[in-house]
């Protein structure tokens, strides 16, 4: 019922309203045409006239639309990235009534197309072109029933001229202990067989402590694949150690695709057979990526497609329009007028991608960096070489998204801050990377004022193992999370209770000044807040009370640095809500690692480009097959 309207829409065809105005009757006409959207995307859908996964009914004088998420035809990225001229609208009817064919452009004006009226079991293919799609558009239909239900039997989007005979693909899925996750994966390949199709194999790479294969209901999973999955055991080499072996799988087995998929995902399984038709026919080795949809809130597209900010190396949008969490609920696919241009991405994320082989053989493997920053490094990678990388609209999983998790502040900040780097030396066209080592001094100084030392430590420690160069990260591959967990028992904000009552109940012993509690500094006082700050936290003791209980309670969502860097105690929920910690402020840590961090960040801008020349001539070796093979050799637990 969550995600219904990602499928059929009820309601009058319309598009996005093109502005002609300015000043204040535009914002109004901007708004009336979202309210519009919002009340078309609400209208009723009954999810019990859905007769199959490819059948539904239209009741009496209802419009069904099928301009949706799923089911609307990304007509533009077929017309840049394939040799597809036009495509055939194939739809089988029963009952009387009409098909409307509309398409849009990248403004996302609505067009129509043709109307047809129909009566009986009928059969209506409609041939359309798609030359206008340059820089966007969709095509879509519409049913309209008449006195009677009138009902869609099927309906596809076909390609002209002969067969051809799909590529082959190892579909690998990386897991550490997500054994309901993956079961429920299996299950739904299962269900769905046509996915499978032209899958040579299912591959789990296991890097967890409760095996998969231990599960209960992992043997029923097993049958009903017909011997097409095949389970590896491998020690915790993280996701790009996991992927790494799908893709080295599927070079090794002579598949034409690696798709990657992350373990904490719901995937559909429609977005199998759509990517590798579109891969297939894509004029040149393009990798193809899947939409990410919120797992908690099913309606939201969490990105539409991402580029990488060069001078920064953040992740970033193509233009400015594109929003991140769009809710389909509130607003449809007809009416979302930015979602009619397509989008040119940099990278795609690894919860769902499928990889050319052609591709793999050429540039290797992912870098090993355990996890973050390994997808966007390999687009960079794979663009530099000549291929381009796709996120293909209408295949999609559903995942957890970054915002129910802590992974700024908690271990995965050194990989965030160690992988941002490495790809920045490998990849920014800036002399001395232009602000990524600025930007990381900033952040450091953001941890050190908000009481988050465990923090601060690990992204020390992803500095100096940066400096220590390229050669030794396939040997840290294993070792750097667990030396990581273990330095939680030296920092308060890193341990983490789940009863509320486990702390000290909270208490400020000064009260805010005038009353107004604190705030952000505006840009202007920013630099002298941000010294006065540093310099009290530096000199100013702590209090005997701040040390025997904290000041406050701080939701997740008020933490904050400029509001951390007020007290001298705290506690703090996490993200999920499950737990809490009690930051605590230490001159003592703050100083040593502010002075640590701010040498080891003017190091690294002083020799950049001896440090930049080092990886890129490092990257062919330790992304290669060889270098892979023998960290895979080592770490194998199937040869324990």
């Amino acid at each position: 019922m969550d995600t219904a309207l990602l499928y059929v829409d009820s309601g009058s065809a319309m598009g996005a309203q093109v502005n002609t105005m300015d000043g204040s009757m535009a914002k109004s006409t901007a708004s009336k045409a979202a309210d519009t959207g919002a009340a078309a995307a609400a209208a009723e859908v009954h999810v019990e006239d859905f007769l199959s996964r490819t059948s539904t009914i239209a009741r009496p004088g209802q419009r069904l639309s099928f301009g949706t998420y799923f089911n609307a035809f990304p007509a533009s990225y077929w017309r840049r990235w394939t040799d597809v001229e036009s495509v055939r609208l194939h739809v089988e009817t029963k009952g009387a009534g009409a098909i409307s064919v509309y398409k849009s452009n990248a403004r996302g004006s609505l067009q129509h197309v043709e109307t047809r009226r129909v009566d009986g079991d009928t059969v209506s293919d409609f041939d359309l072109t798609l030359k206008p799609f340059g820089d966007g558009g969709w095509y879509w239909f519409d049913l309209v029933a008449g006195a009677q239900p009138m009902a869609l039997v099927e309906a596809a989007w076909l390609a002209p001229g002969e067969a051809r005979k799909p590529g082959s693909i190892t579909l690998e899925i990386t897991t550490l202990n997500k054994n309901e996750f993956c079961l429920n994966n299996l299950r739904i390949l299962a269900e769905n067989p046509e996915a499978l199709d032209n899958v040579a194999e299912v591959l789990i790479v296991d890097q967890g402590s409760k095996k998969l294969v231990d599960a209960e209901g992992f043997a029923e999973a097993e049958a009903a694949l017909g011997g097409k999955l095949r389970m590896i055991h491998q020690g915790n080499l993280g996701g790009s150690g996991g992927f790494a072996r799908g893709m080295y799988e599927a070079v090794e087995n002579g598949s034409d695709y690696a798709l990657l998929l992350d373990d904490d995902i719901v995937m559909e399984p429609e977005s199998i057979s759509r990517m590798l038709t579109f891969a297939d026919r894509c004029k040149t080795p393009t990798i193809v990526g899947a939409h990410m949809f919120d797992l908690s809130n099913r309606s939201v597209l969490h990105t539409f497609g991402e580029t990488v900010n060069l001078f920064r190396f953040q992740p970033d949008h193509p233009f400015k329009e594109q929003i991140l969490g769009h809710d389909f609920a509130r607003t449809n696919l007809r009416t979302t007028s930015w979602m009619h241009r397509r989008v040119d991405v940099d990278y795609n994320g690894w919860w769902m991608c499928m990889i050319p082989t052609e591709v793999i053989r050429n540039i290797g493997l992912s870098l090993p960096v355990f996890i973050k920053w390994d997808d966007a490094e390999y687009g960079l990678r794979a663009k530099a070489a000549g291929y381009n990388t796709v996120s293909m609209p209408g295949a999609a999983v559903w995942h957890i998204t970054w915002a129910d998790k802590d992974d700024a502040v908690d271990w995965q900040a050194y990989f965030h801050s160690r992988n941002r780097l490495i790809t920045a030396l490998l990849h920014s066209p800036y002399p001395r990377g232009g602000r990524v080592v600025r930007e990381g001094s900033f952040i450091d100084i953001k941890h050190l004022i908000s009481m988050q030392y465990f923090t601060a430590q690990g992204r020390v420690m992803a500095l100096k193992d940066l400096i220590a160069g390229p050669e030794q990260l396939h040997e840290i591959l294993p070792d750097r999370l667990p030396a990581i967990q273990s330095m939680r028992k030296e920092y308060s904000e890193a341990q983490f209770e789940a009863d509320p009552e486990a702390f000290p109940r909270p208490g400020m012993g000064k009260p805010p000044r005038h009353g107004q509690g604190f705030k952000a500094p505006s840009y202007v006082t920013l630099v002298p807040w941000a010294a006065k700050t540093i310099i009290r936290q530096l000199t100013q003791p702590v209090t005997k009370a701040s040390k025997e209980r904290p000041q406050a309670r701080v939701a997740h969502i008020d933490n904050r640095w400029w509001r951390m860097s007020q007290y001298d105690s705290a506690v703090v929920t996490n993200a999920d809500g499950t737990a809490a910690s009690w930051y605590q402020r230490d001159p003592r840590k703050m100083r040593a690692l502010l002075a640590e961090g701010a040498r080891l960040n003017a190091e690294i801008l002083k020799d950049w480009p001896k440090l930049s020349d080092m990886y890129r001539k490092a990257l062919p070796e330790i992304t290669s097959m060889e270098a892979w093979k023998a960290t895979f050799e080592k770490h194998s637990e199937e040869s324990k």
